[in-house]
């Protein structure tokens, strides 16, 4: 097999033994690989070649992208590692059609860059957007800051480029915006994880970009005010909200600890802070007036001056420049350091009903006190579309009060009718939470699919799919 892997790709894109130290530990450290070799095939025939080799040999097949993932999705020991980090260009920018052709190892910041160059923007951003590669936020269907406007990946997609498990590829790469000639294989794969497919191209949505911004940071008096504040600002705005992030006290503490040369949001200490953003594509909204004043900046800043007024709201800044609108943004985009930075901890990455957002807090903190009264608790949430990481930190060591405090998340999650997997995926970590919480009739199904698209079961296996 090795011989063949090499024939086809060249030995120098055939890693074994030290060469493979990069892709041996994922971002959070706390996955592992140990491949018998990494493959970094050079375009689309190389990957159908290597998955025909695997084929022959029942050799399973491991997709990994930037490896930023946040579940497992890239551990595993004897198998083969397909990084498609030289399928990385970006083959077209079409401005006018609102597009963009690229390779899946195009990195997601470089294809922000490309868009820019544009005056278009690719709006699916988050913290590890410098490493992250659009094969692995396809794989996944992350989601982000801007989801409530932009919509999550799978949104932000119109065409696809997959290899299968016996070495076909499926040419999906139309830049259609309506489709109904059969099942849509397309949305099937987006998000599976690289368990029924390698993604090798794909053509993503661009937007107008916005020609400014008003980015401001708020507290409300309860998290349950929050939602009135956001209605008010998409009624106000014609919906151009485009983020509504949530950060508690405790959070805004452990980035400043964490952060010692930070400043803090407000002079006062408030438990429900808000980053917000509208984005301005008009020029009526977005053109500087006589007096230098940006419209959607007086905007939202009159609207918050009003709510303060009437008490809806405890405090407000609004940032003055870009300088500020970066520190704002860099506050929220430090949550994957601070949710990691202490250990033992318990990751969570749940979807509610966006009315639902306090009640799932209120019920998560007793049943975590309950479990474990020493326990400490850290959320960030993406408020505007119900996305909460919640993360809990136990008092000791012990793989039963881990899953104890999973469970207890799961049963809050089943009862509120949310998702127990919001835009991080399943991988290994939630393998268990899906042999207990996913429905058995739709797990049968999911199951029939991929056993159908990967009958020999090489693609990426022990993710995503409980055997039991």
């Amino acid at each position: 097999m090795h011989t063949k892997l090499c024939q086809l790709l060249g030995e120098n894109y055939v890693l074994t033994g030290a060469d493979r130290a990069k892709w041996l530990t994922d971002w959070t450290g706390g996955y592992t690989a140990d491949p018998v070799a990494v493959l970094r095939p050079g375009n689309t025939a190389e990957v159908a070649g290597i998955m025909k080799i695997a084929s022959a040999f029942g050799m399973p097949v491991v997709p990994v992208s930037g490896n930023t993932g946040l579940t497992g999705a890239t551990s595993g020991n004897d198998m083969l590692m397909l990084s498609v980090d030289r399928l990385n260009q970006i083959e077209e920018v079409d401005a006018a059609g609102r597009t963009a052709t690229v390779g899946a190892g195009v990195i997601l910041s470089s294809l922000h860059a490309a868009a820019d160059d544009q005056d278009m923007i690719f709006p699916l951003t988050f913290g590890a957007r410098s490493s992250a590669m659009i094969g692995g936020v396809l794989g996944t269907n992350a989601g982000g800051s801007n989801v409530l406007r932009y919509g999550n990946t799978r949104d932000l997609c119109l065409g696809l480029e997959v290899v299968t498990a016996d070495g076909q590829i499926l040419d999906m790469m139309g830049k259609l915006h309506k489709d109904n000639s059969g099942l849509n294989l397309k949305h099937l794969i987006i998000g599976s994880e690289g368990t029924l497919g390698v993604i090798t191209r794909a053509v993503m949505k661009l937007h107008p970009k916005p020609m400014a911004y008003a980015t401001a940071m708020v507290a409300v008096p309860q998290l349950s005010d929050a939602l009135d504040l956001l209605n008010q600002l998409q009624a106000a705005t014609s919906n151009a909200v485009e983020a509504f992030e949530y950060m508690p006290a405790t959070y805004i503490e452990s980035h400043l600890k964490m952060f010692p040369d930070a400043r803090a949001p407000f002079d006062d200490r408030y438990d429900v802070n808000i980053l917000l953003e509208v984005g301005a594509t008009a020029p009526r909204d977005a053109l500087p007036g006589p007096d230098g004043a940006i419209p959607v900046q007086e905007q939202l800043t009159e609207i918050l001056g009003q709510m303060l007024e009437s008490g809806q709201l405890l405090d407000a800044v609004v940032a003055q420049n870009d300088t500020q609108r970066a520190e704002m943004w860099a506050r929220r985009e430090a949550a994957g350091e601070i949710a990691f930075h202490k250990k033992p901890f318990v990751n969570t990455d749940v979807a509610v009903g966006v009315t639902d957002v306090p009640a799932f807090l209120t019920r998560a903190e007793d049943g975590l006190a309950a479990l474990d009264p020493d326990a400490t608790s850290g959320v960030v949430a993406h408020l505007g579309d119900g996305n909460i990481h919640y993360t809990a930190y136990p008092s000791r060591q012990d793989a039963a009060l881990n899953d104890a405090i999973c469970e207890m998340v799961e049963d809050i999650i089943a009862d509120l009718r949310g998702s127990f997997s919001a835009e991080h995926g399943v991988g290994t970590s939630k393998l268990r939470t899906m042999a207990r919480r996913k429905d058995p009739a739709t797990l049968a199904a999911m199951k029939a699919i991929k056993a159908a698209l990967d009958p020999n079961g090489i693609l990426n296996p022990g993710k995503m799919f409980p055997t039991s």
